[in-house]
């Protein structure tokens, strides 16, 4: 097996991420560490744990061809390299638990699937962003259907860029990272690439085998939405992303306006609703590790993400395109080159 793992400036979590897929036992293991431009710490962290573990390649970029988005283009040069018949891709703030890899690999040969994706552990940082987390990962998991993948007539796929894990063979049946070279949900677009292509892919509930800090912070989290927002909730569109924003607002707490209402029957109406709304949040917590607690703020996460998502089109606007880590891409650039198909 490749783990290929794109790294621009990571230097925090590198390391970490690194060593727990040093410590899985999966034979012929090849770590493939792509040093994507980095200005700090990251590239000497690669360079010396490849020099203790000879299972560590270290590829660094210099210099981002015009046309591409650096992670994608990280992930192509890492799989120049790989010559494991599975490929990983994974960031670089992932940890995994020993055992993982090789787990995942049976499951898939054992089933026969060509691709899995996971949902993973996430790190509980303080009730306001994890709410902000738990309604995303709410809306993900209602719009991606995760339960769907695995059916060969739906046209439902996932991905996910903590871990994508692919069969090469599968993999070489498509036209590649190449095509997805300007898709910002490259991960979700990869997905939906290989089943195109006649993989069949598998999702699977990691928590506790695969984890990371989503995000640490609400600004954090607003600084990741930036590159996402408009371009994918949005779909590069201002009126739809406002009449998305508007519809989740409305769908997920539009009945908090029930209690303003005069009629009691609407007042208990709205009170049920609420009740069923916790109930479901704190479910879908429990579900992937996490405390229920936050999901008593719901209606804050609902109205932080509704306004992570704007600000991002203002952004946009203002910007005249995406501006990702230090990189600008234009609207009409990444309009051409989006792969990602929404139903």
């Amino acid at each position: 097996m490749s783990v290929i793992v794109p790294a621009r400036n990571e230097e925090r979590d590198l390391e970490r991420g690194l060593r727990t897929r040093l410590a899985d036992d999966y034979p012929d293991l090849q770590l493939i560490v792509v040093d994507d431009r980095s200005t700090d710490a990251t590239p000497g962290i690669a360079d010396r744990l490849a020099a203790e573990d000879a299972r560590v390649t270290v590829v660094h970029v210099s210099e981002l061809p015009a046309g591409w988005l650096g992670k994608l283009h990280a992930l192509a040069r890492g799989v120049e390299v790989a010559d494991g018949s599975w490929l990983l891709f994974s960031d670089a703030d992932v940890e995994i638990a020993p055992g993982t890899l090789r787990r995942a690999v049976a499951l898939c040969e054992h089933d026969a699937r060509d691709h899995m994706s996971v949902v993973p552990g996430f790190r509980e940082h303080g009730a306001v962003v994890d709410a902000v987390v738990d309604v995303f990962s709410q809306m993900l998991l209602c719009v991606g259907r995760p339960w769907r993948a695995r059916d060969p007539a739906s046209r439902v796929a996932l991905g996910a860029g903590l871990f994508n894990l692919v069969r090469r063979a599968a993999y070489e049946r498509t036209p590649g990272l190449q095509w997805l070279r300007l898709e910002i949900a490259d991960d979700l677009a990869l997905g939906q690439m290989l089943k195109r292509h006649g993989a069949r892919p598998i999702v699977m509930n990691a928590v506790g085998s695969v984890q990371l800090d989503f995000y640490r912070d609400v600004g954090e989290m607003a600084w990741a939405m930036e590159k996402s927002g408009f371009a994918v909730i949005g779909r590069f569109n201002p009126a739809v992303m406002v009449l998305v924003c508007l519809a989740a607002v409305t769908v997920e707490a539009g009945f908090l306006a029930g209690f303003a209402h005069p009629a009691l029957w609407v007042k208990a109406l709205a009170s049920i609703t609420l009740v069923t709304a916790f109930a479901s949040q704190a479910s879908m917590a429990r579900w992937m590790g996490r405390s229920v607690l936050p999901a008593l703020l719901f209606p804050l996460g609902i109205a932080l993400m509704g306004w992570m998502v704007l600000r991002s089109g203002v952004l946009v606007w203002r910007r005249g395109g995406v501006d990702w880590r230090g990189t600008v891409h234009t609207v009409r650039e990444l309009r051409a080159g989006s792969r990602l198909e929404i139903r």
